[in-house]
């Protein structure tokens, strides 16, 4: 509590209206690799308190935001409410779409974490295969996927699965990660044309 109270990210997220430090992270992100755009279509998974649904609607992305947290309202973005591993909440999120390919997915889902340090891995790569999942189903030819991962167990075959998806994946540790966490980023960029549906995860 004591870190989080004097975070400087989180002491900057409040002078700037943001609703997480997290905020800060999307914002270096996408200063360095130019993701978000007026008028693009972002699935946000994973999405509150909203921080990085914030970034996007900022600058004129239309946002549709999921996450299991109820999530109070921001002007640009369509908020479901419900459980990314469950089917009705996919279901509702492929209705809001509407057919509509989104271009860009960003997912900085994380478990609850238990403290068992390979049960919280195992779940949060869980959480990433998902993530992957619906944006190689989802995401339109040359659209980019970003998500949060955590180094350890299963790390490099996700690598290797976004390799197979687009046509350049890299890492990214922006300085609002704490350098203590195994917290790092991957980015997809343009998604393969010729890429199948599926991931190989076994999900359908």
């Amino acid at each position: 509590m004591r870190e989080h109270v004097n975070d400087p990210y989180v002491k900057l997220a409040k002078q700037h209206g943001y609703r997480s430090r997290a905020a800060f992270k999307l914002e270096e992100i996408n200063t360095r690799d130019h993701l978000l755009h007026p008028g693009m279509l972002v699935v946000d998974l994973g999405a509150t308190p909203g921080g990085w649904s914030q970034i996007a609607a900022k600058v004129g992305a239309k946002v549709i935001a999921l996450d299991l947290l109820e999530m109070d309202s921001i002007a640009g973005v369509t908020f479901i409410q419900g459980d990314f591993t469950g089917e009705a909440a996919l279901t509702e999120l492929k209705q809001v779409l509407a057919g509509r390919l989104p271009d860009l997915v960003i997912s900085d889902m994380a478990p609850n974490m238990s403290g068992v340090a390979s049960a919280d891995q195992a779940r949060s790569m869980h959480l990433c295969e998902l993530a992957l999942e619906f944006a190689c189903h989802h995401l339109k030819p040359g659209g980019a996927f970003l998500v949060k991962t955590f180094q350890g167990e299963g790390f490099q075959e996700y690598v290797k699965l976004m390799r197979d998806q687009f046509a350049q994946v890299v890492t990214r540790k922006p300085r609002a990660s704490r350098d203590r966490s195994s917290e790092v980023y991957l980015l997809g960029k343009s998604r393969l044309p010729n890429a199948g549906s599926g991931t190989g995860i076994g999900l359908e």
